[in-house]
Parts: C-alpha cells; sequence; structure tokens
C-alpha cells in the first residue's frame, strides 16, 4: 500500500481510535505488544489508516527508542494523525492531529488495563496459595506466548512471507533463540540488524 492509498482520517475518527484501543487494552494479556494484529487490522487492512511499511516502522522505532514498551501505541496513533495532517480541515489545526491521535490512543490503551491490573494485583496477592489463582498463572503463559508469535508474524508478514524473504525470517528465528536462550542484550540483536539494513542486506 502506497502513501496515496491511505483511507481518509477526520477529526470524528478520534472516538474510533479511542474506543478501539479502549477495547484493546481489556484484551492485552501479555502486554499490549500482544494485541497487535488487531492493531495492524484496525489501522492498515480496514481503515487504511496507515501502510504496512509505517505500521512496521512506528513499532521498531518505539521498541528501540529508551522509554516503557506501551510507547509503540503512541507513536502508531500520532502517525495515523501525521497522515490525516496534510487533508485536514481548518488547515490551521492541522498540527493538533498527531498529536490529538496520540493522546486518545495512549489513554485509551491504558487507562483500562492499569485500573483491572491495580485491583487484580491486590486480589491476586492476597489469594495467590488458592488452586484456582495458581491453576490460572500457569494457563496464561502459553497464551501470551501465542499472542506473541502471532505479533511476530503480524510484523514480519509485512515484509513478505517466509518463502519471500526466507533470510530475514530465519534471522528473526536466529535473534528469538538468542534472546530465549542466552545473556546477549537485545539491544546488541537490534544494533545488528541496523547494521544489516543499512548494508542492504535485509
Amino acid at each position: 500500500m502506497s502513501t496515496a492509498d491511505l483511507g481518509t482520517f477526520v477529526w470524528g475518527d478520534c472516538l474510533a481510535l479511542f474506543q478501539h484501543f479502549l477495547t484493546l487494552s481489556l484484551l492485552a494479556v501479555g502486554g499490549a505488544i500482544t494485541t497487535v494484529p488487531d492493531m495492524h487490522r484496525f489501522l492498515v487492512m480496514e481503515h487504511h489508516w496507515l501502510s504496512d511499511g509505517q505500521f512496521s516502522a512506528s513499532i521498531a522505532l518505539a521498541q528501540a527508542a529508551p522509554g516503557p514498551n506501551l510507547l509503540f501505541v503512541s507513536v502508531l496513533a500520532w502517525n495515523v494523525g501525521a497522515n490525516a495532517a496534510a487533508g485536514a480541515t481548518p488547515p490551521e489545526l492541522a498540527w493538533l492531529l498527531p498529536l490529538a491521535c496520540a493522546s486518545v490512543a495512549t489513554i485509551g490503551i491504558l487507562a483500562p488495563s492499569t485500573t483491572l491490573t491495580l485491583y487484580a494485583a491486590r486480589w491476586v496477592q492476597h489469594n495467590r496459595e488458592r488452586l484456582g489463582v495458581r491453576g490460572f498463572k500457569l494457563a496464561m503463559g502459553p497464551i501470551v506466548i501465542g499472542l506473541l508469535l502471532a505479533t511476530a508474524w503480524t510484523l514480519g508478514a509485512a515484509h513478505g512471507m517466509p518463502h519471500e524473504t526466507p533470510v530475514l525470517w530465519a534471522l528473526a528465528a536466529v535473534s528469538a533463540l538468542l534472546v530465549w536462550k542466552s545473556q546477549i542484550h537485545m539491544l546488541w540483536l537490534i544494533a545488528a540488524g541496523a547494521v544489516l539494513g543499512a548494508w542492504g542486506w535485509l
């Protein structure tokens, strides 16, 4: 999808953006990053507010930057607003669109999950020895892993399927194994990816 093919975003769509991230906040089992596939569906496939490239680049940039993991939501929404600002009316207020989009998306993704976590964490702490609580914790492990794999697939598919870009997918698999099985800091892997990309190998 080229930038010219992006869908129209108007001020009223800020409410839809807020509502969607508000809903995703309660589904973010294992962190907001696990909801990336649905963010991609909503922002790229359904509304065409971002291109595939912009979507994956926004997440990569936010993950590489210092700060909370949740920063990628703000960057995604900021880019939605930045794309829309060119045709916004009135033009004098166009600069507000990226700020408005980033603000509503960030509040939407934070408010419900923060409130729920606060109360749930206190309850779990007081009932941590219950069999049901222990079973719930054990059952959540495979679910979170599955959601993370779905996120990895969504981001990787933006650059081509495994048979189209085998080197990229092989490097992704090797990186995942290194993170899992070794003590190598993730920043070194990010730096290696940046170098390979700069040389045109990826």
